[in-house]
């Protein structure tokens, strides 16, 4: 099957500046990625070069059989079959939802236009507030509406800019849960862009990690969470603590929490074999992977505070080292601060330093 979008070694610049280098991965038709990773990463501006708002000054983008940016070639945004939907949804003040909706479709008979209107308007439930105005509705309608337009003139490829970063959390998860139904719905591919995880693991098919300018990782949501290809990855997809970490032979590593044994992710995509007795290592603890109680592994650490969740705490221990880490423990445990726990990592990911 061919790819609908194929980004391939694509570089972007601001002047001298390099904003993103190297950067490759395919979409296929139907399917939705995130991009994920923190403020000033490059998401938006790949997200950019993809609709042609910006250069490229390496690499290639293509749309199926068709180059859309390098080897020369700069197809205008508005001939790329790309919908956007910006951050700030970008509506009409002074056109209705209907209206807004409508935008797109003015070379339409008026019949065929009214008709894709209201069948649009209908998947994303705002059919009652067709007459009413951008100010009248809430974010979240304000984002179905700029949904709706985007999707109007059916384009093969839907790009959205931090589409939920506006609204409160809950809204933002339930929303990301409803684009992903409406595109089914729609059958068009989508690149979101996020710096919110649980956004893209609820939204998205794939999952692309940006840090430094360069795409760390491109896989599927479990495959990151379970596996990430490094440091950088595991920071962005799971709360957690770098740890320092030495490599004492049969697969066992030395931090400060104690030994670890390599497990069947992080290096172990390479098998400890390959490790030298000695060498540094980066060992990440999930907060949700650190374990109370006696075991020989297990370290005593000191409960600096504790946050109640709800169904679980958060706790700010400290390390026999001097360091301070956090963990989620559940809501059953009752350590109080001041208290000596015996701590254990279970499931560490370790990578190379």
């Amino acid at each position: 099957m061919q790819p609908l979008l194929k980004v391939t070694d694509a570089e972007c610049r601001y002047g001298d500046k390099l904003i993103l280098e190297s950067v490759s991965f395919v979409l296929q038709p139907g399917e939705i990625a995130c991009l994920l990773g923190p403020s000033g990463c490059g998401k938006t501006t790949l997200l950019h070069a993809i609709a042609g708002f910006q250069p490229l000054a390496g690499g290639s983008i293509s749309l199926g059989p068709s180059i859309l940016s390098g080897s020369g070639q700069m197809v205008p945004p508005e001939q790329r079959q790309i919908g956007v939907v910006f951050q700030d949804y970008a509506l009409f003040p002074h056109l209705s939802v209907a209206q807004n909706v409508a935008f797109g479709l003015r070379s339409l008979p008026r019949g065929e236009r009214d008709g894709r209107v209201s069948e649009l308007l209908a998947l994303v439930q705002l059919t009652p507030y067709a007459s009413q105005y951008p100010h009248q509705l809430s974010g979240g309608q304000q984002q179905r509406v700029a949904l709706a337009r985007a999707l109007a003139p059916k384009p093969r490829l839907l790009l959205m800019d931090e589409p939920f970063s506006n609204l409160d959390t809950e809204l933002r998860r339930s929303l990301a849960a409803e684009v992903r139904h409406i595109l089914r719905e729609e059958g068009i591919a989508a690149l979101i862009v996020t710096h919110d995880r649980s956004e893209a693991f609820v939204a998205g098919d794939k999952l692309g990690v940006l840090a430094h300018g360069q795409l760390q990782q491109w896989d599927t949501p479990q495959n990151l969470y379970r596996a990430p290809a490094n440091g950088a990855v595991a920071r962005i997809v799971a709360d957690g603590n770098l740890l320092r970490g030495k490599y004492l032979g049969d697969g066992w590593v030395e931090t400060a929490l104690g030994r670890v044994q390599v497990g069947e992710r992080g290096a172990a995509h390479d098998g400890h074999q390959n490790l030298q007795v000695g060498s540094a290592l980066e060992v990440f603890a999930r907060s949700e992977d650190l374990l109370p109680g006696e075991h020989d592994c297990a370290v005593s650490v000191q409960v600096v505070t504790k946050s109640f969740l709800g169904n679980s705490a958060l706790y700010c221990l400290r390390l026999p080292n001097g360091r301070t880490i956090d963990a989620t423990l559940s809501s059953e445990y009752r350590f109080e601060p001041g208290s000596e726990i015996p701590m254990r990592l279970d499931r560490p990911l370790i990578f190379p330093a």
